[in-house]
């Protein structure tokens, strides 16, 4: 009895030293060799160890000796997504993002990972069509497969995904209609929690089907713009109220806007330009959350400005290019406290504009070339931009005056200064840090608000504030961030470059890289509300690992 004890007491101790529950499960070690075999620059752990969690691979996190997680991120991968991947079945995370080599299809085998709840491969260089089998993926709650080169349709097996919060496929280019429910099967009619549609930037055709949207919806943000749909804009889409952000810019879309949008009391921002939307302009009184809206180049008949001009308190960018309007400017327009731009050149304004008034100290640039207007009464109030090339009143004396004159941007867009590092200079790889004025190498990549509720450019308050925001979120030392290359696009989207500098030594570790790229591609990841919803692509990152 003696020996038995004895034997127990050194089996103890043997325990006590060897963690056996670290060993990877022998299933997943054989995937994940697979995939280093298939894929070229996997970081340098991979090549270290035989045991992925007890040796922690980096980018795979285990629980119970099983691999739950695999993020590698802006790693320069290269090669294709094997079906073997479909074996990892305790599988809740893959993001394999910003990886352009990462090419070929997606593999069908993606849906036996029953577990998984985010999937994102947004900015890789995958094409071929979304396999049906991504409607097994019941767990799913984020889906962004975005930036990529996916053809044919969307699948209509992805209204299967009840519990999915975000569903991406910018960018990309899928074509037909957007798939809804049938007698047998869901659509995208059925994901209810979803607050996210990105499907902009597509080919996408056909109907915007007056059964998309329901009351029981909870969007939050949808993104159709940049596609082919026609057709009327259905009048359900009035029953989402939590609607913030609705694009339905550059399609084909007619017929008049339905009168029940007035209905969405939350929504900031509001591009329906570049359609074929005739009848009245939209009323849209009472829509006081409304910053910025754009019902340009489209067929609406002529009238004279709406009584919202003058009365929505949020407004801060009024665009209404080639809008058949008439009559007189109404001079409270540029007395609303928040309005920044306004923009209504090529209409039929006529008389006098009258800015002798108050002026919002926010406003920046009016805009009212070609139109035929004849006079003008200037006070002490606005000093910055006013477009007038092309009325009637620059055609004789005042015809000498800036106003009239084809100007350029007279305000230099934001960048981080580095006139404390005086003229000290980098290797092309790296940058100055503007915190510390050493050279470093910074993790960068560009930031596309979508929806920001300003439009001047060189605002130093508002960039200060974002730079702020990502060296309090990043953890890095205050002033290391840098913002440059500014700009709105052709999309109306905000284009920031981003450089994030490590506070100690001049390269982060791949931990902290895949950290940053984790909180922008997930988007847990805040920027100040006066940047709204944003996408993140991020650039290679050169270092030392």
């Amino acid at each position: 009895m003696a020996a038995i004890w004895s034997l127990f007491f050194l089996l103890a101790i043997l325990f006590m030293f060897v963690d056996v529950s670290s060993l990877t499960d022998s299933r997943d070690v054989a995937v994940l060799r697979s995939l280093k075999d298939e894929w070229k620059n996997t970081p340098p752990s991979w090549e270290n160890s035989d045991d992925p969690c007890g040796k922690a691979w980096d980018g795979i996190s285990c629980y119970n000796s099983r691999v739950t997680g695999l993020v590698l991120t802006t790693m320069g991968l290269v090669g294709e997504l094997s079906g073997a991947i479909g074996e990892l079945s305790k599988l809740t995370s893959l993001d394999l993002s910003y990886n352009k080599g990462l090419t070929g299809s997606l593999p069908p085998q993606l849906g036996l990972l029953k577990n998984l709840s985010t999937l994102i491969l947004t900015g890789c260089g995958l094409s071929g069509a979304i396999p049906t089998e991504l409607g097994n993926l019941t767990e799913l709650f984020f889906l962004d497969l975005g930036f990529n080169n996916f053809t044919g349709v969307i699948p209509r097996s992805l209204g299967y995904l009840s519990k999915l919060y975000w569903l991406g496929l910018a960018n990309n280019q899928l074509t037909g209609s957007i798939p809804l429910s049938s007698l047998t099967t869901p659509g995208l009619d059925s994901l209810k929690k979803a607050k996210h549609f990105h499907l902009n930037d597509n080919l996408l055709s056909g109907i915007i089907s007056f059964k998309l949207f329901s009351p029981e919806m909870v969007l939050i943000q949808v993104l159709l713009n940049g596609n082919q749909f026609s057709g009327s804009i259905p009048e359900t889409i009035g029953n989402v109220q939590t609607l913030e952000v609705l694009r339905l810019d550059r399609n084909a879309l007619t017929g008049k806007v339905p009168p029940n949008l007035i209905n969405l009391s939350n929504l900031n921002q509001l591009n329906l330009s570049h359609n074929k939307l005739s009848g009245p302009l939209p009323n849209l009184t009472g829509m006081n959350s409304l910053n910025h809206v754009d019902l340009s180049n489209n067929s609406f008949e002529q009238s004279e400005a709406p009584a919202w001009f003058s009365t929505l308190s949020s407004l801060t960018t009024l665009v209404v290019e080639n809008g058949s309007l008439q009559g007189t400017v109404p001079s409270e327009l540029f007395n609303l406290p928040q309005i920044q731009q306004v923009d209504l050149k090529n209409n039929h304004f006529s008389g006098m504009l009258n800015l002798s008034g108050s002026i919002s100290q926010q406003l920046e640039l009016i805009d009212l070339q070609n139109n035929f207007i004849s006079y003008i009464t200037l006070g002490s109030g606005y000093n910055n931009t006013l477009k007038l090339r092309g009325n009637p009143i620059c055609n004789g004396t005042l015809s000498n005056m800036d106003f009239c004159k084809l100007q350029e941007e007279t305000s230099k867009p934001y960048s981080t200064s580095l006139a404390n590092c005086g003229d000290k200079s980098c290797l092309s790889e790296q940058k100055l840090n503007p915190q510390s004025c050493e050279c470093a190498y910074p993790y960068q990549g560009t930031l596309f608000f979508r929806a920001p509720s300003f439009t001047d450019v060189s605002n130093a308050t508002l960039f200060h504030s974002l730079e702020t925001s990502l060296s309090v979120n990043f953890n890095l030392s205050p002033g290391s961030v840098s913002l440059d290359n500014i700009f709105f696009n052709s999309e109306d989207y905000l284009e920031v470059h981003i450089g994030l500098f490590p506070s100690d030594g001049n390269f982060f570790d791949m931990s902290e890289v895949q950290r940053f790229d984790s909180a922008l591609s997930n988007q847990t990841y805040k920027p100040p509300n006066v940047f709204g919803p944003y996408y993140f692509i991020a650039s290679d990152y050169k270092s030392g690992f």
